[in-house]
């Protein structure tokens, strides 16, 4: 996270905003009249929003940072008279570049450490559960809508609906929420995914559990993922469509 050198200015501006607060009995509704008047205001409120999510990540890492002395280096540079030569605040913005991202490491590593804590934990609870079955690798599955016929190969591309959730129930991908089935080659997607959806017949619907290491390891998929997570998945496949066989020798690629 690259904080200092694009939003310096909006650090002040926001702190500024906040030390210029008048009483709430005195505050001054904002004159917008005119399409620039807006466009100054949604500037302001834009750079105000995006600024609040840096702090809050800054203060998430233990950085909590002084608005008032923010405004004041901000006031006093564009003044000209600022505290410190423009070489040691280069320098200062470097090492705080650098903290946040040692600070940031540690934080990744403890979550994936919980997060293994955490997942052995379920699938070994999970497993006592009626009707779950494990695979040889160690996934567990139910099976919620049952169909036969035939089943994908791993060099198939299928379509699916699916929906991916956390242990604790938050939905982190939905191709249900999206209103639009997803098609990929079986395998290229998650080892989880590559052999457990092998086990379906097209119109049969799983819930899956994958470990860990069978979904995104132990670094995990960031954001959105922490490392050693593991991750639960409803799929119902829709469709198969077989890979085209590779040509024989001697044979064009329309030729039977």
């Amino acid at each position: 996270m690259k904080f200092f050198k694009p939003t310096l200015v909006a650090v002040a501006l926001l702190a500024v905003a906040g030390c210029q607060e008048a009483p709430k009995e005195e505050a001054k509704a904002p004159v917008l009249d005119t399409e620039i008047q807006k466009q100054a205001y949604g500037l302001g409120a834009s750079i105000g929003m995006y600024m609040q999510r840096n702090l809050e990540e800054h203060n998430k890492l233990g950085l909590t940072l002084d608005k008032e002395l923010i405004v004041q280096g901000f006031v006093d540079s564009i003044n000209d008279k600022s505290a410190i030569e423009k070489e040691e605040i280069q320098a200062l913005m470097a090492s705080l570049e650098t903290t946040m991202k040692t600070k940031q490491q540690e934080m990744a590593v403890q979550e994936s450490e919980a997060s293994l804590a955490e997942g052995q934990k379920f699938l070994e609870d999970n497993a006592k559960k009626e009707g779950v079955i494990i695979t040889e690798s160690g996934i567990q599955y139910v099976v919620l809508t049952p169909s036969e016929g035939e089943k994908p190969a791993a060099t198939d591309t299928v379509k699916v609906h699916y929906k991916g959730t956390f242990l604790n129930g938050d939905t982190f991908d939905s191709s249900y929420d999206r209103n639009e089935p997803a098609v990929f080659p079986l395998n290229r997607v998650i080892k989880g995914w590559t052999e457990g959806v092998q086990l379906m017949s097209v119109g049969s619907k799983f819930k899956f559990t994958i470990p860990s290491d069978l979904a995104y390891g132990p670094n995990g998929n960031p954001p959105r993922i922490p490392g050693n997570s593991v991750l639960e998945f409803e799929i119902e496949l829709l469709e198969i469509q077989k890979s085209e066989p590779a040509p024989q020798v001697g044979q064009t690629p329309v030729e039977k």
